[in-house]
């Protein structure tokens, strides 16, 4: 049995002309009846009625026809799953991440993508949220995960995917470690390092005016691997997202009083076609177990 014999066969099920059948499937008449009687010599009995140019489909036909029709559409799918394959690897997925999120919650995601999706190539920009903003909107993106903060507007479509709260970074052996969790009022006057790179540092400063804080500021940094070295050097405390600290030695206590999270978003433009590598990366990170 030959696929062409097969689509035939469906072409003058579906149009009960041997001669409306073979323009269908752009072929002479003589060529597409051949088939489908070489086709019903192999399956061992007649699939049409044959009265002059009228046909009409057997009993058989009747019955074979939705099991002929699931082998094209199968065929079909594995065509398709094929061609995708071959276009994951042509251009790279364009993906723009927040500078402050946490390497390791990106290396899990990325380690899902290569299961679901083998072989896929991803170029990563990072950078602030409304940097990556406007270049999803150049199209020079294809997605971002970050945190949309009061929103990015109509022009873009976020999907939460996980929310983490901020903690206070000490280093090891600091007198506010013996706490178990922090209030912002027993940080006033502390040394503190400053995380410029912060989306919502503009807002945790407010807070801290607004609840008559002071913060000493020793350091400042737009680098988040810096901010922790200067803490684990004893320089001061930071304020980092929970899943942010990469340094095994420092000491996290919860932000209590007020407690502040932020929620990491999928974004992505509606309206704009995926390619095929694009949408599978958009379905591993809906999928992925951000834990």
């Amino acid at each position: 049995m030959e696929m062409h014999q097969v689509r035939y066969f469906l072409a003058a099920a579906k149009a009960l002309s041997f001669t409306r059948a073979a323009q269908v499937c752009n072929v002479s008449q003589p060529a597409l009846t051949t088939a489908i009687k070489k086709l019903e010599a192999q399956l061992g009995s007649p699939l049409f009625h044959r009265e002059g140019r009228h046909i009409a489909l057997t009993e058989f036909g009747r019955r074979m026809a939705p099991h002929l029709g699931q082998i094209v559409e199968q065929a079909k799918a594995a065509e398709t799953v094929a061609n995708d394959f071959r276009l994951l690897n042509r251009v790279p997925v364009r993906v723009g991440i927040m500078s402050t999120i946490g390497p390791m919650r990106i290396a899990a995601l990325m380690a899902s993508i290569e299961k679901q999706a083998p072989g896929l190539e991803t170029a990563v920009r990072d950078g602030a949220p409304e940097a990556l903003a406007a270049q999803l909107d150049a199209d020079e993106l294809d997605m971002a995960i970050l945190n949309p903060l009061d929103g990015l507007g109509e022009n873009y479509r976020a999907e939460p995917l996980y929310t983490e709260r901020y903690v206070v970074l000490l280093p090891p052996q600091h007198p506010l470690g013996a706490c178990n969790a922090l209030a912002l009022r027993d940080l006033s006057g502390q040394p503190y390092v400053d995380r410029l790179s912060c989306e919502m540092r503009e807002m945790v400063m407010g807070v801290c005016e607004n609840m008559g804080v002071k913060l000493n500021a020793r350091f400042r940094s737009e680098r988040e691997d810096w901010v922790q070295a200067m803490v684990m050097a004893n320089i001061g405390f930071a304020f980092m997202p929970e899943y942010s600290v990469t340094h095994p030695d420092s000491v996290r206590r919860p932000l209590t009083d007020p407690e502040v999270k932020r929620t990491i978003s999928l974004v992505t433009v509606p309206g704009r076609k995926h390619s095929p590598a694009v949408a599978a990366f958009v379905r591993t990170v809906r999928s992925h177990k951000w834990g």
